[in-house]
């Protein structure tokens, strides 16, 4: 167990370390968008997803998985959502999520079982059949009991705390909650009270240091964090402290630019892993070198719409990237239907029902050798 504890420290330290070399210059790489063609999921039956509200990603034995958050249509919510990309046919859907014992006694079951919002996923490379989600947004559950309300009180962010919580399926493919902690930040940080601009993105290396990408902070700048996951991590029940890794993310004078998604990837024939984020306000992919060696990219999409309902395809008003995943050399890309400015994207007849019913687009693209260099 030292061993293991001492190892653990060493990454910490090593990946969460300042950097003292000169931060380098983020750069448009991009003169023009790149365009990414998308389809509407439809299941076996040819229906369009209705209203899952798709939030998080991940690349999972040849398909994607998806998660929807607490605003989806209750028969969505609490599942993995299982699409085959090259032909965005949703091939089904997983158990809503049961609880495990330990789970049930904590602090978070009221939570947890009534319509949490679900706000990300990632995959653990070291078990494909462990993968770990993230709340936002607990304002509506109400308020702890005192007991709770005081152990959990310091969160440095917002009232009720954002929770990471780890989720395992088992052979049959039934997935429970089997444990939960929640995450705190430092007063120093300045992240801010904001229930409903949190962790949005999730992404692991082979280390086990989980990603956390958080839309806004105090100052309005989106912002990347991290913790490391070993082996005694989930013997735990308090605070899990997240640190801020040396990485260099581009910042705003004004103005919302939220990272709604993340993934990692290390290009064919590299050591260098980049984090990949979505930024869905601005419809830009922005490339992350974990190391601070490499240029940070800001590459400027736009969205088209393959359709097959006697419209002509069409760029989107707004796509609402949630979710990124890679496979290959293909980064494919979910967006969250968001009901404030869906219904903006109907420029044919042909395509009303599908945005009516709130339905996620599948997109995709393949990722250039040169955003990595």
């Amino acid at each position: 167990m030292y061993k293991r504890l001492v190892v653990s420290l060493f990454i910490s330290l090593s990946l969460f370390a300042c950097s003292e070399s000169k931060p380098p210059i983020i750069v448009q790489q991009e003169s023009e968008s790149i365009v990414s063609h998308g389809k509407w999921i439809l299941d076996e039956n040819g229906q369009v997803m209705a209203d899952p509200q798709t939030s998080g990603l991940i690349a999972f034995q040849g398909q994607l998985l998806s998660i929807s958050d607490g605003s989806a249509l209750e028969a969505q919510q609490r599942k993995l959502h299982f699409i085959a990309p090259d032909s965005a046919t949703l091939t089904g859907s997983s158990n809503s999520f049961s609880l495990s014992s330990r789970v049930k006694r904590s602090c978070f079951n009221a939570y947890l079982t009534n319509a949490p919002d679900l706000e990300a996923l990632a995959v653990d490379p070291r078990n494909p059949n462990v993968l770990y989600t993230v709340t936002e947004d607990a304002t509506r559950t109400g308020t702890f009991s005192s007991r709770c309300e005081k152990k959990y009180e310091d969160t440095g962010s917002t009232d009720y705390p954002t929770l990471l919580v780890r989720l395992e399926r088992d052979d049959s493919g039934k997935v429970e909650m089997t444990h939960v902690r929640p995450l705190q930040y430092a007063l120093s940080m300045e992240v801010g009270n904001f229930p409903n601009d949190g962790i949005e993105g999730m992404a692991m290396d082979d280390s086990g240091t989980l990603y956390l990408a958080l839309e806004k902070d105090k100052a309005g700048q989106p912002r990347i964090f991290g913790l490391v996951i070993d082996d005694e991590f989930w013997t735990h029940t308090g605070f899990a402290a997240v640190e801020e890794p040396s990485l260099t993310l581009p910042s705003f004078a004004s103005g919302a630019h939220p990272i709604n998604g993340l993934t990692l990837y290390t290009p064919p024939q590299s050591t260098d892993t980049f984090l990949l984020a979505a930024a869905r306000n601005d419809d830009e992919l922005w490339i992350i070198d974990t190391d601070n060696n490499i240029d940070t990219k800001r590459v400027p999409l736009s969205f088209v719409v393959d359709t097959t309902n006697a419209c002509e395809p069409y760029t989107m008003d707004n796509a609402s990237i949630e979710g990124l995943a890679v496979i290959d050399n293909t980064l494919w890309l979910v967006n969250d239907p968001w009901k404030k400015n869906y219904l903006k994207n109907i420029t044919c007849d042909g395509e009303s029902a599908a945005y009516q019913a709130y339905a996620p687009l599948l997109f995709s693209l393949p990722l250039k050798d040169a955003w990595f260099h």
